[in-house]
């Protein structure tokens, strides 16, 4: 367990001033429904997140230009008295929308999840993917963030692994990519520090230990 005087210098950076707020993310307490029937018992939940919107904005755009192509068509047909065509149009409109609106879920039961053990992301809605990665064989780990990432504040991770196939090893459009970065360092080289911020050193110890 960490004393009081390590627990203070986590406090602050190597240029001796405060860690702000934004350094590391908060801990969710449980995870949610869909999180929880991945994790054993005895792992440690440390977060979950979905990715950024931006990972929709290809499906969204696809949606606006779809209906204002059908807009456009529906007022043309209509001139013509083409009425049957004008039905053909407004049912793909749907068949659109109902596509946009299927990868809306998608996004939302997307998750990057980390543990005291491992990363995972899930994914998929009918077919669920799991795939994780022990934090343990981590060798390497970087974000990358392009102009607009980090004007919006998303970044792709990329994983090493010793491992010659790695079921998990890049994952695009994660919010706060700095702040996760951290969280994802700590965990891997100062689990004492996450356990003393969450006031469980001594239990986490036991835990680990069983």
């Amino acid at each position: 367990m960490l004393t009081e005087e390590e627990l203070e210098g986590l406090r602050f950076d190597a240029a001796g001033l405060p860690v702000g707020p934004r350094r590391v993310l908060p801990l969710e307490p449980e995870p949610s429904p869909l999180v929880s029937r991945y994790l054993f018992p005895t792992e440690r939940y440390r977060g979950e997140w979905r990715r950024h919107w931006i990972h929709l904005v290809p499906e969204l755009a696809i949606g606006v230009g779809a209906t204002f192509v059908m807009g456009y068509a529906s007022g043309l047909l209509a001139k013509h008295n083409q009425g049957g065509v004008t039905g053909v149009v407004v049912l793909l409109w749907i068949a659109v929308l109902v596509w946009v609106g299927w990868k809306h879920l998608d996004w939302y039961f997307d998750r990057f999840i980390l543990t005291n053990k491992r990363v995972m992301v899930v994914s998929g809605i009918v077919t669920r993917k799991v795939a994780m990665m022990p934090l343990a064989r981590v060798t390497d780990m970087k974000y990358e963030q392009s102009p607009v990432g980090r004007m919006l504040n998303y970044g792709t991770f990329v994983l090493e692994s010793a491992g010659q196939e790695q079921a998990l090893r890049e994952v695009k459009h994660l919010p706060n990519p700095n702040e996760l970065y951290l969280r994802v360092c700590e965990e891997m080289y100062e689990p004492e520090a996450v356990e003393a911020r969450l006031g469980r050193g001594e239990e986490g110890g036991g835990a680990d230990d069983a």
